[in-house]
């Protein structure tokens, strides 16, 4: 017998319509959640940032491809990396053939990271994705956005994710929004760490399963994870 209750459908029933209790009113939470985030004030973006794309030399507002809407990924690669970021890979997987779906409601979908561009266009290959990747030289965008750190920022205890935590690393993952209208942009929003949880939906199926993510006996939750194309 599994070391699990088993019951009857009946009884498995009853238990399933108390949760979904609990699983629409979740839902009505989070659309709240959802309002209150597009509520947030905007900051007008006063820096002229410079990216590197397949293109040539990019601003800022190239990458809204003259859409109204910007989402952007800090891809967590740095200069002297052989490869992107393992887990940022485990979330990248998640965008793949995305975007024309964001296209459709005004979005456009770029990420961005240090390593140079050549880098990056060679692991985009290797990972079999499509999207927009570019790279901030100098990594100014980087260090503004929250997620690039310097040896002298870790060294002086600079934070991560509005303070929550120590900055560990020179690079670090997080995702930033994005307005413009005409020529003025706007960031609406940023968010880092278990805050890109909602991003990634190969671990909402993994929330679904009986043995949910299974990470509790490892040293680190994301221990387990690989390119996927090395498992």
């Amino acid at each position: 017998m599994p070391e699990h209750d088993v019951v009857s459908k009946e009884d498995w029933l009853e238990a399933r319509m108390t949760l979904l209790a609990e699983e629409k009113a979740f839902t009505r939470k989070r659309d709240e959640l959802s309002a209150a985030r597009r509520a947030l004030p905007w900051v007008k973006v006063e820096t002229d940032y410079s990216f590197n794309g397949e293109e040539g030399t990019l601003r800022l507002i190239d990458l809204f491809d003259g859409l109204s809407q910007l989402t952007v990924y800090h891809f967590m690669f740095d200069d002297d990396w052989q490869a992107g970021c393992k887990s940022c890979s485990f979330w990248a997987d998640n965008y793949n053939g995305f975007t024309d779906h964001l296209r459709a409601r005004d979005v456009a979908f770029c990420a961005v990271s240090k390593a140079p561009l050549e880098k990056l266009l060679a692991f985009r290959r290797r990972m079999g994705w499509q999207f927009r990747w570019v790279q901030s030289p100098g990594n100014e965008f980087g260090r503004d956005y929250g997620v690039s750190f310097s040896t002298d920022d870790l060294a002086e205890g600079k934070t991560y994710n509005y303070g929550a935590s120590p900055a560990f690393m020179p690079e670090l993952p997080g995702l930033s929004i994005f307005i413009r209208e005409g020529d003025d942009i706007y960031h609406t929003y940023s968010c880092y760490s278990r805050g890109l949880d909602m991003l990634n939906a190969a671990y909402h199926h993994l929330d679904l399963m009986p043995k949910g993510r299974d990470e509790a006996g490892l040293k680190m939750s994301m221990e387990w994870v690989r390119l996927h194309d090395e498992y």
